[in-house]
């Protein structure tokens, strides 16, 4: 009968429209637990939280929920796996706590001082991706209790910082997977160097791989960076709170992000919907060669364009000539004519990754005419170049000691002045 039928399709409908509630809150009353299978799904329904498995390993992490391949974001206790699927998250004597079968805790948000303020506390799951915890009646960033955006894992969100925030002490890196399915710390780290000018190193164990170069306000010199992308917003920022490095996301729907691979590899990967897999827009070091740390060594460059790749700079000859025939760069170049400190000048190298930082200084408010001057006036001056690229060039980095880690680009790099005696000049 029609009242039977109209029953029937009600109930249907408010089973299909139900509303949907994204539960991204866990208050200091509730638990998760691998067995209720409860997860927080951040507003917009982005991203979820909750607990994984890979090789017979059990795992807290954060996720996109809507992916069809299932990519990880965030780990917590990437190397204190659970061994069985038996695990609690929940808030304890104010932190944030995993706990295994027995009880004991593999992974904490281990803070120490809390403000004994009255409010209970909470973790919140935010639309961005960036679990947080938090006095339940305050709710702006800058009093977060804890925050996953500041114990990066392998991956670089939207809004996500790397580098150093002062006020913390905290420098935020990535750390590689060490497989495609174990998440424990890999071999290989994405760090920034706080120096007169920060660079980005990529490190494999103890060794240093790869130098992003310094930032020129557009990038890193050593990363041709996706200009063309419209929906990616880069800044770096430089101040006494902060020296750190982000990216922001001009359109919401698409997915994008910095991830270093297992494999040690930093790359830009874009979600593909239609294909439904990640896009890599770039990925470094790029060439194995020009883009491996001191290729060349000291006073020479890189050209992927020349055989052999490596060249001396004007002015200057293979350190050892034998062992420069037999391709070892090691020892790079040396200089033809010593420097007399007056009557020098320089040649000008066109579209340079910038030499290694360790022994520059900057001063933003000259231009290159004043650099040069300054360059010449210092007996110690080997290089200059401009501090920021944008308008024609402002600002001034001069460079004492020896020059290293340079390449040449077809397009990209920066005009670099390395300085020659006048006999060499010609």
């Amino acid at each position: 009968d029609n009242s039977y039928t109209f029953s029937c399709l009600l109930i249907f409908f408010l089973i299909q429209f139900r509303p949907a509630f994204s539960i991204n809150t866990l208050s200091s009353t509730e638990s998760l637990t691998i067995s209720s299978n409860r997860t927080l799904v951040s507003p917009g329904n982005v991203f979820e939280l909750g607990f994984f498995r890979t090789n017979s390993s059990w795992y807290l992490g954060i996720w996109y929920k809507q992916l069809s391949e299932k990519t990880y974001v965030w780990v917590a206790n990437r190397d204190n796996p659970l061994p069985n699927s038996i695990g609690t998250l929940k808030i304890s004597n104010m932190n944030l706590v995993l706990l295994d079968h027995s009880n004991k805790s593999v992974w904490s948000t281990n803070l120490t001082r809390v403000n004994e303020r009255t409010s209970p506390v909470v973790a919140e799951l935010l639309a961005n991706g960036n679990f947080v915890m938090r006095h339940s009646n305050i709710n702006f960033a800058s009093a977060f209790l804890w925050q996953s955006f500041d114990f990066p894992t392998d991956t670089l969100l939207p809004e996500m910082k790397l580098g150093y925030d002062f006020k913390t002490g905290l420098n935020r890196f990535l750390t590689s997977w060490r497989s495609s399915d174990d998440p424990s710390s890999g071999d290989f780290l994405y760090k920034l160097e706080t120096r007169m000018l920060p660079e980005f190193y990529l490190w494999s164990g103890i060794f240093r791989v790869h130098r992003s170069g310094p930032w020129n306000e557009v990038r890193f010199s050593g990363i041709s960076e996706d200009k063309q992308l419209s929906y990616l917003v880069y800044n770096f920022t430089e101040n006494n709170e902060e020296v750190a490095y982000t990216f922001r996301m001009t359109n919401n729907t698409i997915y994008s992000r910095l991830i270093i691979t297992f494999s040690g590899y930093i790359e830009r990967q874009t979600w593909n919907p239609s294909l439904g897999m990640w896009n890599v827009f770039w990925s470094f070091p790029l060439d194995s060669q020009c883009d491996s740390y001191r290729m060349c060594g000291p006073y020479s460059y890189c050209d992927v364009n020349t055989s052999p790749i490596c060249n001396c700079i004007q002015g200057f000859n293979p350190s050892n000539v034998q062992q420069w025939d037999q391709r070892v760069w090691a020892n790079g170049c040396m200089r033809r004519t010593r420097l007399s400190c007056s009557g020098d000048g320089f040649t000008r190298m066109k579209n340079m990754k910038l030499p290694e930082t360790m022994m520059a200084t900057v001063d933003r408010s000259i231009g290159v005419k004043e650099c040069e001057k300054r360059c010449l006036s210092d007996c110690n001056c080997t290089a200059f170049a401009n501090a920021d690229i944008r308008n024609g060039g402002t600002g001034c980095v001069i460079w004492t000691g020896r020059l290293d880690d340079m390449r040449n680009y077809a397009a990209d790099g920066q005009d670099l002045y390395v300085r020659l005696a006048a006999a060499d000049r010609v």
